[in-house]
């Protein structure tokens, strides 16, 4: 079935692409720089790469895709027979993406909702999955934007990394540069709040950061249904040993997806981070 709303995002979402494939979700990438290379997201250079230029002190940049990227899809979903377009993207507080998105569709041929999901990784990606479902079953602009609104809202974020100096020299440290006085000697566990990064608590060792967030992702799920969503940068076996915990601990947990953030994220968080994504689904 074709649905009549479009749903467009960006790459930071990191949906599997099978998902991407059967939704018809429409993916506008976002450029990575590393020592002078350009490139698109999913495209060239993995997220380890470009995080080792961290640490090889080669210049590593991110940037949002161009307004004309937008606007090529905004136009091919018209040429396509869409009556209109929602686009869902990474959090506004962390990137100049939705800006981008809003300046084409004030030239779009049809009309384009933009929705800020206040968050990134699998936080945006759930909500891009609501709005593609949403549009499927016949929804019409404003059902489609408001099916991604409400699981913004019912979703949240948490994530460990083995050290804030890649987000302290990326920029996108926020308020958890109140950890740094004490970087070198804890293992910091972070959350998005109100679109940003966000200090959640500090644990000694990685054995019990990462315990402790296996324990905070199960209070979270409760007993209610959720999906859930364990990403990880070059960490592929401790992601999978969360993913199995979860999924024993989880009564309700539905979908559980398991993957690897790109390099646009990895080259801020660093090698190590696992992270988890909690969203509730509707009754």
């Amino acid at each position: 079935m074709t649905a009549a709303v479009a749903v467009v995002t960006d790459s930071t979402a990191y949906l599997p692409d099978e998902l991407v494939a059967a939704h018809g979700v429409t993916v506008v990438p976002l450029q990575v720089g590393v020592g002078g290379e350009t490139f698109e997201e999913g495209l060239g250079r993995t997220a380890a790469e470009a995080a080792q230029g961290f640490r090889d002190w080669r210049p590593v940049t991110t940037s949002r895709p161009s307004p004309e990227s937008f606007a090529d899809a905004f136009r091919k979903a018209a040429e396509s027979g869409a009556s209109g377009v929602v686009s869902v993207h990474l959090s506004a507080e962390m990137s100049g993406t939705v800006e981008s998105a809003r300046l084409a569709a004030k030239e779009a041929p049809i009309p384009v909702r933009v929705v800020d999901s206040r968050s990134l990784g699998m936080g945006l990606g759930f909500s891009v999955l609501a709005a593609a479902r949403a549009a499927v079953a016949g929804g019409d602009l404003d059902a489609v934007a408001d099916a991604a609104v409400r699981r913004i809202r019912a979703t949240r974020s948490l994530f460990y990394v083995d050290t804030l100096e890649h987000l302290r020299r990326g920029g996108r440290i926020g308020a958890a540069a109140t950890l740094l006085g004490s970087a070198l000697m804890i293992k910091p566990l972070l959350r998005i709040a109100d679109g940003r990064i966000a200090p959640l608590e500090k644990v000694r060792t990685t054995s019990r950061a990462l315990a402790r967030l296996e324990e905070l992702a199960v209070e979270l799920a409760g007993d209610r249904p959720v999906d859930a969503a364990v990403q990880h940068l070059a960490a592929p076996v401790r992601a999978a040993a969360l993913a199995g915990h979860l999924r024993e601990r989880i009564p309700q947990v539905h979908d559980l997806y398991v993957g690897e953030v790109g390099p646009v994220i990895g080259a801020h968080v660093g090698p190590g981070m696992l992270g988890v994504v909690v969203s509730r689904r509707e009754q």
